[in-house]
């Protein structure tokens, strides 16, 4: 395997715990619409899937729905007031961040998040990546390979001396059909139906805290 000389992480459920301030979100937007609250456990499962998903699980609609288009923006609108209130860096993810800057290793954000959102949640964390690639970047979003590509070029790295980080199929097989090597955050927002090791990622990181020791492993 070349050097590795770039890591790249998927934001929400790989780098960042978020479901907490989209709890309250969609919990507020339930209030106001007299429906009954979520659980963090259940909005958990749905961040992955975005706004959309965020609402056909909340409202159970359809995204064809006269409500549907109406009730993302309110949830949208309220998430951009409160974008860092609980977010916080996965456990041991200030340790990996340490660890590439100890060993001058570029690190970036490759996410289907909207810049909108990432941007500001970048700043208000103090996190400061080499690169972050949003879908507003790029024609196609993961899983195609353009945005790992792109944040390659912006490091100025090849995408096979790069390692994706993810807890999504569509970042493993991004990774792959760039020709990074993949590791699949098992730790993060997965359905209860779905197991990290039938993503055929090249290491899988159970807990958070092992990103650390398996990079370590790949340096």
């Amino acid at each position: 395997m070349p050097a590795l000389k770039a890591v790249l992480f998927d934001l929400d459920g790989t780098l960042l715990d978020t479901a907490l301030d989209f709890t309250d979100v969609v919990n507020r937007l339930l209030s106001q619409e007299a429906r009954p609250a979520m659980s963090y456990q259940q909005v958990r499962g749905s961040v992955t899937h975005g706004s959309r998903g965020l609402i056909e699980t909340a409202f159970n609609l359809p995204v064809d729905h006269p409500d549907f288009e109406r009730l993302r923006q309110q949830l949208l609108d309220d998430y951009l007031q409160c974008l860092t209130n609980k977010t916080r860096l996965f456990e041991g993810l200030d340790d990996v961040l340490k660890l590439l800057a100890e060993r001058n290793i570029a690190w970036g954000i490759v996410t289907n998040k909207p810049e909108l959102y990432t941007t500001p949640i970048l700043e208000g964390l103090a996190l400061t990546p080499m690169t972050a690639i949003c879908p507003d970047h790029v024609s196609q979003t993961k899983p195609h390979p353009e945005s790992i590509e792109l944040a390659c070029r912006q490091i100025g790295c090849q995408p096979v001396e790069s390692v994706v980080i993810g807890d999504h199929l569509r970042d493993i097989q991004a990774g792959k059909n760039a020709g990074a090597k993949t590791i699949a955050a098992a730790y993060g927002y997965l359905h209860a139906d779905e197991r990290a090791e039938d993503w055929q990622a090249d290491f899988i990181a159970h807990d958070s805290r092992d990103l650390k020791k398996i990079l370590e492993n790949m340096l």
